[in-house]
C-alpha cells in the first residue's frame, strides 16, 4: 500500500512539472490545439489539484509537502505570465508607427483564425497577404468564405493599401486543403505515365479547375505545383508532414517541368499565380523540415543537372514565384538553411539564375526555423532578398515574427537597398496578377 502512495506522489509531481511547462509555453505551435478550452482545462485542472493537496494537508507535512503545493500553484502564475507576454508584444506590433508598419508589412504573409484579428493587420499593412487553408472554410460555404475574403479587400481599399496577396494550398491528391468544399482533383504525378501531349493538356486542365475556383473564391495565389523530385520508394518514419514521396510529380526532371508548366499556364489562364516549390528540393532530405532541421549535401552540379532543372525551366517559362524550404544547402551555406541564406537566394537564384521574380520562404513556424533562432532567420531572409516571410500553420506566431524584423529595423539592420529591390519585384508581380485577375473576371462574366 505504500509503494502505491508513493508511485501516487511521484506521478502528482510529475504531473505538476507537465502542467508548468505546458502552461509556461502555451503559446507555442506545437501546443496549438490547446488554445481556448484547453487553458481552461490546465487551469481548471491545476486549481482542482491545489485544493485536493490542501484538503490532504500537505502544507503541514514538511519542506516537500510545501514545495508540491508550489508546484501546483505555478501552472496558473505561468500560464498569466505567457499570456502577458503574448499581449505586450501584440501590443507593440499594432502600435507599430505607419510607415514602419507598411514597409516592412508588405513582407507578410499570414494564416488566421480570427477574422477580427486578421481584418485588423490587414487595415493597418502589417501584412501583405493572408493563407487560407482547411480550418477557414470549415463549417462555411464557399459564399461565407468568398464575401470574408472580400471584405478584407474592401478594408484595403479604404485604408489606400494594395490588394491582399490571398494564398491557398490547392496541390492536389493528399494536399487539397479546400477540398471541400473546392473540386479535390487527383495528384498531379497520375499523369506522369500519360504521352507528353496527354499529360500536358491534362496538366493544364488541373490547373484551370484549379484557377478558377480559386478565383472565385478571390484567391489570387496558389501554393503549388511541387517540383521536388520524387524520392525512392521509402518511407521515414519520422516523416510526418512532409510526405514528398506523394505530393512530387515524377522522379524525371524532364516530366516534372513539362506537366508543372502546363498546370502553371493553366492557373494562370484563370488569373492566380503559382508558386513552384520547395527549392533547392526535398526529394533527397531524410528529415521533416516541419519538425527537424534537414542537410542537403548533393553536389551543385547534380542538384543543377536534374532536382533543379523543373526549377529553372518553369520559372522561365511562366510568371510563377519561388518557395524556399528550410533545407540546409551544405556545399553553399552549411550554416543556414536556403530559406535565409543570402549565398542561396541572392547567390544562386538572383545572380545565377538571373531570377527577378517573388521569391518566398516556406512556413516559419516550421519546426527547422522556428525551434532554432527565428529572429535570425527573419533578418536574414530579408537581408538575404527574400520578399515574402510566410507565417501560416499558426498566425498567432506572426506577432513575434513581425517583432523580430521591427527591432531588427530600428537598429538599422536591415539593409535599405534589398529591401527597396523587393518592394519593386512585388509591386511589379502582383501589379500583373491584378490585371490578369481583372481580365479573367470580366471574360468570365461575359462582359
Amino acid at each position: 500500500m505504500q509503494i502505491i502512495r508513493r508511485i501516487g506522489v511521484i506521478l502528482i509531481w510529475l504531473a505538476g512539472l507537465a502542467f508548468v511547462f505546458a502552461a509556461a509555453n502555451k503559446n507555442d505551435p506545437y501546443l496549438i490545439s490547446m488554445r481556448g478550452s484547453g487553458n481552461i482545462i490546465l487551469a481548471v485542472v491545476s486549481i482542482a489539484a491545489l485544493i485536493g493537496l490542501s484538503r490532504r494537508g500537505c502544507w503541514r507535512k514538511g519542506i516537500a509537502g510545501k514545495l508540491l503545493v508550489l508546484l501546483w500553484c505555478a501552472p496558473s502564475l505561468a500560464m498569466l505570465s505567457a499570456q502577458a507576454s503574448f499581449d505586450l508584444r501584440k501590443r507593440n506590433v499594432l502600435q507599430t508607427e505607419v510607415v514602419q508598419a507598411r514597409g516592412l508589412g508588405q513582407h507578410f504573409m499570414v494564416g488566421y483564425s480570427s477574422f477580427p484579428e486578421v481584418a485588423v493587420l490587414a487595415e493597418k499593412g502589417l501584412i501583405a497577404g493572408v493563407y487560407i487553408t482547411r480550418h477557414n472554410i470549415a463549417g462555411k460555404t464557399p459564399e461565407t468564405l468568398k464575401s470574408e475574403i472580400a471584405a478584407l479587400q474592401d478594408q484595403r481599399r479604404a485604408a489606400g493599401l494594395p490588394p491582399l496577396i490571398v494564398a491557398a494550398d490547392q496541390e492536389g491528391g493528399i494536399v487539397s486543403h479546400l477540398s471541400p468544399a473546392l473540386t479535390k482533383l487527383p495528384a498531379l504525378s497520375t499523369l506522369a505515365s500519360h504521352p507528353p501531349g496527354v499529360r500536358a493538356e491534362k496538366a493544364e486542365a488541373f490547373g484551370r479547375v484549379h484557377g478558377q475556383e480559386l478565383a472565385a473564391l478571390g484567391v489570387n495565389l496558389n501554393l503549388a505545383p511541387v517540383l521536388d523530385l520524387k524520392p525512392e520508394a521509402r518511407r521515414n518514419r519520422f516523416d510526418f508532414n512532409t510526405l514528398i514521396g506523394y505530393r512530387a510529380i515524377s522522379d524525371d526532371p524532364a516530366i516534372v517541368a513539362d506537366i508543372a508548366k502546363s498546370y502553371v499556364l493553366g492557373l494562370e489562364a484563370s488569373g492566380v499565380a503559382a508558386t513552384v516549390k520547395h527549392f533547392p528540393g526535398l526529394g533527397r532530405v531524410g528529415s521533416d523540415t516541419h519538425h527537424f532541421s534537414a542537410g542537403l549535401d548533393t553536389p551543385l552540379a547534380e542538384l543543377e543537372a536534374s532536382d533543379w532543372r523543373p526549377f529553372r525551366d518553369v520559372l522561365a517559362g511562366s510568371r510563377a514565384q519561388l518557395m524556399i524550404g528550410h533545407v540546409t544547402l551544405t556545399a553553399v551555406d552549411p550554416d543556414r538553411a536556403a530559406s535565409h541564406s543570402r549565398l542561396v537566394v541572392d547567390g544562386i537564384v538572383r545572380k545565377k539564375w538571373n531570377y527577378q521574380g517573388v521569391v518566398m520562404t516556406d512556413d516559419l513556424v516550421m519546426g527547422a526555423i522556428y525551434q532554432n533562432n527565428v529572429c535570425t532567420a527573419v533578418v536574414e531572409a530579408l537581408n538575404a532578398g527574400v520578399d515574402l516571410l510566410l507565417v501560416a500553420f499558426d498566425g498567432a506566431q506572426f506577432y513575434r515574427i513581425f517583432a523580430c524584423a521591427k527591432d531588427a529595423s530600428s537598429q538599422g539592420k536591415l539593409d535599405s537597398t534589398t529591401l527597396r529591390d523587393s518592394e519593386a519585384r512585388l509591386k511589379q508581380a502582383f501589379r500583373i496578377e491584378e490585371s490578369r485577375a481583372g481580365c479573367y473576371r470580366v471574360l468570365s462574366t461575359g462582359l
